[in-house]
């Protein structure tokens, strides 16, 4: 008997073991789940919090009425009516290249020279022209004498004449001719200048030494711009063009030169559309102050005739920073947000528009330089 109770103990014991081990195997999945993961909330950049927010006083946004305003790009070209192609009517090879892509060259300046073939042919006729008219004078004064003494006739001596007229005709022809080439009949040579037609800037170039000139049939080698006056051409999409009137000013900021507003008349409203974006081309002229330059990109303002509420700010309530423009509204609980917006024109007694970003009857920091400036400290 004794011996049968330790063998139902040691089952029993065994059996226990193995339950105890199931156990650790299958177990309760939820109490080995790892722990849940701790979510932390990135802190909003636009949002600072102060200690003193007594010490930075805040203003309220005003309306203001002022003209409607379309805002466009456009690019800065050369007056068409100051532009200049610079041809050869001598067709050769270019020997010399004395001007370059946007030199300034005033007019009668030399810009190449051409060795040409057509300039020594043309030479040629003008020397036998000349020698014919010496021969054909020498006849008529012949005649003259003659026909003095009744040796001819009345009509001997006419025909002489108009052959002597005819050879007067031919040599100014063939002179004619070779200063068309751009030569000088008194100094053969076959080389021809190009001149410069007018002064301005060179905004395109054609050719380059030893390269090819064939007259007419090739394109211009130089085109040279007056760019004293130019034109800033833009786009203006078809439910916008209420907006631009012809005659109109327009204010023309350039984007290499944003600290010098500038002021342009429209001078054209294009006819005709573009289908493909449904836009005007818009063309406004103006005088150049000396830094445009044809390419610039350019920020057109056009002026409506309706009027519009804009939200009006102290200047010192905008802070500059990143090329962009912000202002500080309050937040609540010592708390200020920093708002991004877009500056308009720059009023009487310091104030400042804002085209968007603010409602009349908000509240900014008055001075947002020195919220900044306390922020940064910190």
């Amino acid at each position: 008997m004794k011996r049968t109770e330790c063998r139902i103990l040691a089952v029993a014991l065994v059996a226990t073991l193995f339950l105890a081990g199931c156990g650790n195997v299958h177990g309760d999945p939820a109490s080995e789940a790892p722990p849940p993961a701790q979510v932390e909330h990135e802190q909003d950049l636009n949002e600072i919090q102060v200690d003193h927010p007594e010490q930075f006083p805040v203003s309220a946004v005003f309306s203001h009425a002022a003209a409607s305003q379309l805002v466009v790009t456009g690019t800065v070209n050369p007056d068409i009516a100051r532009t200049v192609p610079v041809i050869s009517l001598a067709s050769g090879r270019v020997v010399e290249v004395r001007a370059r892509l946007g030199d300034t060259v005033k007019k009668g300046q030399v810009l190449m020279r051409v060795q040409s073939t057509d300039v020594s042919g043309a030479f040629s006729d003008y020397r036998k022209a000349q020698t014919d008219e010496v021969l054909l004078r020498t006849q008529l004064e012949r005649s003259k004498e003659l026909y003095a003494h009744g040796a001819i006739a009345l009509n001997d001596l006419q025909v002489a004449q108009d052959a002597e007229d005819k050879a007067k005709v031919d040599v100014e022809t063939s002179a004619e001719h070779l200063r068309v080439l751009g030569n000088d009949p008194d100094h053969p040579t076959g080389i021809v200048n190009i001149l410069a037609p007018a002064s301005g800037v060179i905004t395109d170039q054609q050719v380059t030494n030893a390269a090819g000139v064939q007259g007419l049939s090739s394109p211009n080698p130089f085109t040279i711009s007056d760019l004293s006056s130019v034109w800033v051409v833009c786009d203006v999409y078809e439910n916008d063009l209420p907006a631009v009137r012809l005659g109109e000013t327009a204010d023309i900021r350039l984007n290499a030169y944003p600290d010098q507003p500038l002021k342009g008349a429209i001078s054209n409203i294009g006819a005709v559309l573009d289908p493909s974006i449904r836009t005007g081309k818009i063309r406004i002229e103006l005088r150049n102050p000396g830094f445009m330059r044809p390419g610039m990109f350019a920020s057109v303002t056009f002026h409506g005739l309706r009027k519009q509420e804009h939200a009006v700010v102290p200047a010192s309530a905008i802070l500059h920073l990143h090329d962009r423009d912000w202002v500080y509204t309050p937040a609540g609980s010592n708390k200020f947000r920093r708002l991004e917006v877009v500056g308009g024109d720059t009023l009487p007694n310091q104030m400042q528009e804002i085209v968007s970003g603010l409602q009349p009857g908000q509240k900014v920091v008055t001075n947002a330089l020195a919220l900044q400036n306390t922020i940064d400290n910190e």
